[in-house]
Protein backbone atom coordinates (compact mmCIF):
# COMPACT_ATOMS: atom_id res chain seq x y z
CA UNK A 1 0.00 0.00 0.00
CA UNK A 2 1.59 3.19 -1.12
CA UNK A 3 1.87 6.08 1.25
CA UNK A 4 0.04 9.23 0.37
CA UNK A 5 2.33 12.21 -0.06
CA UNK A 6 2.03 14.72 2.76
CA UNK A 7 0.05 17.82 2.07
CA UNK A 8 2.36 20.71 1.26
CA UNK A 9 2.74 23.17 4.11
CA UNK A 10 2.26 26.75 3.06
CA UNK A 11 4.96 29.03 4.40
CA UNK A 12 3.80 31.45 7.06
CA UNK A 13 3.86 34.88 5.54
CA UNK A 14 4.78 37.77 7.81
CA UNK A 15 1.99 40.19 8.48
CA UNK A 16 1.96 43.70 7.05
CA UNK A 17 2.97 45.12 10.44
CA UNK A 18 5.87 42.66 10.74
CA UNK A 19 7.09 43.67 7.29
CA UNK A 20 6.80 47.34 8.22
CA UNK A 21 8.79 46.81 11.40
CA UNK A 22 11.48 44.98 9.45
CA UNK A 23 11.77 48.10 7.29
CA UNK A 24 11.95 50.25 10.42
CA UNK A 25 14.72 48.09 11.85
CA UNK A 26 16.61 48.30 8.57
CA UNK A 27 16.23 52.09 8.55
CA UNK A 28 17.72 52.26 12.05
CA UNK A 29 20.63 50.12 10.95
CA UNK A 30 21.22 52.51 8.05
CA UNK A 31 21.19 55.52 10.41
CA UNK A 32 17.83 56.82 9.16
CA UNK A 33 15.99 57.31 12.46
CA UNK A 34 13.41 59.70 11.00
CA UNK A 35 12.19 57.04 8.59
CA UNK A 36 12.20 54.39 11.32
CA UNK A 37 10.21 56.70 13.60
CA UNK A 38 7.54 57.27 10.96
CA UNK A 39 7.09 53.57 10.21
CA UNK A 40 7.08 52.43 13.85
CA UNK A 41 4.63 55.21 14.83
CA UNK A 42 2.21 54.10 12.09
CA UNK A 43 2.31 50.49 13.30
CA UNK A 44 1.88 51.57 16.93
CA UNK A 45 -1.08 53.78 16.01
CA UNK A 46 -2.81 50.75 14.49
CA UNK A 47 -1.90 48.47 17.41
CA UNK A 48 -1.11 50.21 20.71
CA UNK A 49 0.01 46.91 22.22
CA UNK A 50 2.74 46.21 19.67
CA UNK A 51 5.83 46.03 21.89
CA UNK A 52 8.29 45.78 19.00
CA UNK A 53 6.87 48.93 17.40
CA UNK A 54 7.20 50.80 20.70
CA UNK A 55 10.78 49.62 21.07
CA UNK A 56 11.75 50.73 17.57
CA UNK A 57 9.98 54.06 18.01
CA UNK A 58 11.81 54.70 21.28
CA UNK A 59 15.13 53.74 19.73
CA UNK A 60 14.54 56.04 16.76
CA UNK A 61 13.68 58.94 19.07
CA UNK A 62 16.77 58.34 21.19
CA UNK A 63 18.95 58.41 18.09
CA UNK A 64 17.55 61.90 17.47
CA UNK A 65 18.24 62.98 21.08
CA UNK A 66 14.51 63.18 21.78
CA UNK A 67 14.60 61.32 25.05
CA UNK A 68 11.54 62.98 26.58
CA UNK A 69 9.35 61.75 23.69
CA UNK A 70 10.82 58.24 23.91
CA UNK A 71 9.85 57.70 27.56
CA UNK A 72 6.08 57.16 27.16
CA UNK A 73 6.17 54.40 24.49
CA UNK A 74 9.13 52.69 26.16
CA UNK A 75 7.49 52.74 29.61
CA UNK A 76 4.36 51.05 28.23
CA UNK A 77 6.41 48.47 26.35
CA UNK A 78 8.59 47.75 29.39
CA UNK A 79 5.53 47.12 31.58
CA UNK A 80 4.08 44.73 29.03
CA UNK A 81 7.23 42.79 28.25
CA UNK A 82 9.78 43.08 31.12
CA UNK A 83 12.30 42.92 28.27
CA UNK A 84 15.80 44.06 29.35
CA UNK A 85 16.48 45.52 25.90
CA UNK A 86 13.49 47.85 26.26
CA UNK A 87 14.33 48.59 29.90
CA UNK A 88 17.84 49.57 28.82
CA UNK A 89 16.47 51.98 26.22
CA UNK A 90 14.13 53.42 28.84
CA UNK A 91 17.05 53.91 31.21
CA UNK A 92 18.94 55.77 28.49
CA UNK A 93 15.88 57.95 27.83
CA UNK A 94 15.59 58.85 31.54
CA UNK A 95 19.30 59.71 31.62
CA UNK A 96 19.03 61.87 28.51
CA UNK A 97 16.33 63.95 30.20
CA UNK A 98 18.29 64.35 33.43
CA UNK A 99 16.26 61.85 35.46
CA UNK A 100 19.34 60.00 36.65
CA UNK A 101 17.87 58.22 39.69
CA UNK A 102 15.09 56.76 37.57
CA UNK A 103 17.61 55.83 34.90
CA UNK A 104 19.82 53.96 37.35
CA UNK A 105 16.85 52.18 38.92
CA UNK A 106 15.63 51.07 35.50
CA UNK A 107 19.09 49.88 34.52
CA UNK A 108 19.52 47.94 37.76
CA UNK A 109 16.33 46.06 36.92
CA UNK A 110 17.59 45.39 33.40
CA UNK A 111 20.91 43.98 34.66
CA UNK A 112 19.05 41.67 37.05
CA UNK A 113 17.15 39.93 34.23
CA UNK A 114 18.12 36.42 33.22
CA UNK A 115 19.40 35.45 30.78
CA UNK A 116 21.68 38.46 31.12
CA UNK A 117 21.52 41.26 28.55
CA UNK A 118 25.09 42.66 28.20
CA UNK A 119 24.10 46.10 26.77
CA UNK A 120 22.26 46.79 30.04
CA UNK A 121 25.52 46.44 31.98
CA UNK A 122 27.26 48.74 29.52
CA UNK A 123 24.61 51.46 29.83
CA UNK A 124 24.52 51.06 33.61
CA UNK A 125 28.30 51.49 33.78
CA UNK A 126 28.24 54.53 31.50
CA UNK A 127 25.55 56.30 33.52
CA UNK A 128 27.22 55.52 36.85
CA UNK A 129 30.49 56.93 35.49
CA UNK A 130 28.73 60.09 34.30
CA UNK A 131 27.39 60.49 37.82
CA UNK A 132 30.96 60.29 39.15
CA UNK A 133 30.33 56.92 40.81
CA UNK A 134 33.41 55.34 39.31
CA UNK A 135 33.79 52.35 41.64
CA UNK A 136 30.18 51.32 41.06
CA UNK A 137 30.61 51.86 37.32
CA UNK A 138 33.64 49.58 37.25
CA UNK A 139 31.78 46.93 39.24
CA UNK A 140 28.84 47.05 36.81
CA UNK A 141 31.11 46.70 33.79
CA UNK A 142 33.15 43.90 35.36
CA UNK A 143 29.91 42.08 36.14
CA UNK A 144 28.81 42.46 32.53
CA UNK A 145 32.12 41.15 31.25
CA UNK A 146 31.56 38.05 33.35
CA UNK A 147 28.66 37.25 31.05
CA UNK A 148 30.21 38.49 27.80
CA UNK A 149 34.01 38.34 27.87
CA UNK A 150 34.38 39.70 24.32
CA UNK A 151 32.07 42.72 24.74
CA UNK A 152 34.43 45.32 23.29
CA UNK A 153 32.35 48.36 24.26
CA UNK A 154 32.38 47.30 27.90
CA UNK A 155 36.13 46.70 27.70
CA UNK A 156 36.61 50.17 26.20
CA UNK A 157 34.56 51.89 28.91
CA UNK A 158 36.26 49.92 31.67
CA UNK A 159 39.68 50.77 30.24
CA UNK A 160 38.78 54.47 30.34
CA UNK A 161 37.87 54.18 34.03
CA UNK A 162 41.13 52.38 34.82
CA UNK A 163 42.97 55.13 32.98
CA UNK A 164 41.29 57.71 35.24
CA UNK A 165 42.89 55.85 38.15
CA UNK A 166 46.21 55.79 36.28
CA UNK A 167 46.10 51.99 36.09
CA UNK A 168 47.59 51.98 32.64
CA UNK A 169 48.53 48.30 32.73
CA UNK A 170 44.92 47.17 33.24
CA UNK A 171 43.66 49.69 30.68
CA UNK A 172 46.16 48.37 28.13
CA UNK A 173 45.17 44.78 28.85
CA UNK A 174 41.50 45.51 28.26
CA UNK A 175 42.12 47.46 25.06
CA UNK A 176 44.41 44.81 23.61
CA UNK A 177 41.74 42.19 24.34
CA UNK A 178 39.09 44.34 22.64
CA UNK A 179 41.30 44.89 19.60
CA UNK A 180 41.72 41.15 19.13
CA UNK A 181 37.97 41.05 18.51
CA UNK A 182 37.68 44.36 16.60
CA UNK A 183 41.15 45.18 15.20
CA UNK A 184 40.00 48.12 13.07
CA UNK A 185 37.90 50.01 15.63
CA UNK A 186 39.28 53.59 15.56
CA UNK A 187 38.09 54.37 19.09
CA UNK A 188 39.96 51.37 20.48
CA UNK A 189 43.11 52.21 18.54
CA UNK A 190 42.98 55.81 19.76
CA UNK A 191 42.49 54.73 23.35
CA UNK A 192 45.42 52.31 23.17
CA UNK A 193 47.56 55.00 21.58
CA UNK A 194 46.75 57.30 24.50
CA UNK A 195 47.96 54.66 26.97
CA UNK A 196 51.14 54.14 24.95
CA UNK A 197 51.72 57.88 24.73
CA UNK A 198 51.44 58.18 28.52
CA UNK A 199 53.95 55.33 28.84
CA UNK A 200 56.38 57.12 26.52
CA UNK A 201 55.97 54.56 23.71
CA UNK A 202 55.76 57.21 21.01
CA UNK A 203 56.56 55.03 17.99
CA UNK A 204 53.95 52.42 18.97
CA UNK A 205 51.38 55.14 19.66
CA UNK A 206 52.12 56.79 16.32
CA UNK A 207 51.58 53.49 14.51
CA UNK A 208 48.09 53.15 16.01
CA UNK A 209 47.24 56.78 15.32
CA UNK A 210 48.30 56.45 11.67
CA UNK A 211 45.79 53.62 11.39
CA UNK A 212 43.10 55.78 12.97
CA UNK A 213 43.76 58.61 10.52
CA UNK A 214 43.71 56.14 7.62
CA UNK A 215 40.35 54.81 8.80
CA UNK A 216 38.94 58.25 9.71
CA UNK A 217 40.74 60.99 7.74
CA UNK A 218 38.58 63.66 9.40
CA UNK A 219 39.64 62.67 12.94
CA UNK A 220 41.48 65.88 13.83
CA UNK A 221 42.10 64.82 17.45
CA UNK A 222 43.95 61.69 16.33
CA UNK A 223 45.90 63.76 13.81
CA UNK A 224 46.94 66.21 16.56
CA UNK A 225 48.01 63.35 18.85
CA UNK A 226 49.97 61.83 15.97
CA UNK A 227 51.75 65.15 15.56
CA UNK A 228 52.67 65.11 19.24
CA UNK A 229 54.11 61.59 18.91
CA UNK A 230 56.12 62.58 15.84
CA UNK A 231 57.57 65.56 17.70
CA UNK A 232 58.71 63.31 20.52
CA UNK A 233 60.27 60.95 17.97
CA UNK A 234 62.34 63.80 16.56
CA UNK A 235 60.32 64.11 13.36
CA UNK A 236 59.71 67.79 13.89
CA UNK A 237 58.58 68.86 10.42
CA UNK A 238 56.12 65.98 10.09
CA UNK A 239 54.85 66.50 13.62
CA UNK A 240 54.24 70.21 13.17
CA UNK A 241 52.55 69.60 9.82
CA UNK A 242 50.19 67.10 11.42
CA UNK A 243 49.32 69.51 14.24
CA UNK A 244 48.77 72.35 11.77
CA UNK A 245 46.42 70.24 9.70
CA UNK A 246 44.47 69.24 12.82
CA UNK A 247 43.94 72.85 13.94
CA UNK A 248 42.95 73.94 10.44
CA UNK A 249 40.29 71.20 10.40
CA UNK A 250 39.11 72.00 13.93
CA UNK A 251 40.10 75.46 15.20
CA UNK A 252 38.87 74.57 18.69
CA UNK A 253 41.97 72.36 19.03
CA UNK A 254 44.18 75.47 18.99
CA UNK A 255 44.84 75.43 22.74
CA UNK A 256 45.56 71.72 22.73
CA UNK A 257 47.97 72.17 19.82
CA UNK A 258 49.88 74.95 21.60
CA UNK A 259 50.18 72.74 24.69
CA UNK A 260 51.49 69.83 22.61
CA UNK A 261 54.10 72.06 21.02
CA UNK A 262 55.12 73.52 24.38
CA UNK A 263 55.44 70.30 26.41
CA UNK A 264 57.24 68.29 23.77
CA UNK A 265 60.96 67.89 24.34
CA UNK A 266 61.40 68.94 20.69
CA UNK A 267 58.51 71.38 20.46
CA UNK A 268 58.16 75.16 20.36
CA UNK A 269 57.24 77.85 22.85
CA UNK A 270 55.50 81.07 21.88
CA UNK A 271 55.55 84.25 23.94
CA UNK A 272 52.50 85.70 22.19
CA UNK A 273 49.28 83.90 21.17
CA UNK A 274 49.34 85.78 17.89
CA UNK A 275 52.71 84.23 17.05
CA UNK A 276 51.35 80.77 17.79
CA UNK A 277 48.29 81.41 15.63
CA UNK A 278 50.46 82.63 12.78
CA UNK A 279 52.65 79.54 13.04
CA UNK A 280 49.73 77.10 13.04
CA UNK A 281 48.07 78.81 10.06
CA UNK A 282 51.22 78.97 7.98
Amino acid sequence: MSKRPPFPVSPVRPSASDQALERAGFALGMQRPGEAERIAAEVLKANRGNVRAAQLLGQALLMQNRGAEAIAPLEKAARRSEDPAIETLLGAAFALTGRLDEALGQLRRATARRPPYPPAFLEHGIQLARAGRFEEAMAALESGLGFATDAVDMQRELAALHLKRNDRARARELLLSALRVAPDRPDLLSALAQVMLLDGEYAAAAERLRRVVALRPDDAVARAELGRCLLEMGQRDAGEASIRMATQERPELFGRAIMSLAISSRGRFFLRPSAAAKFLRS
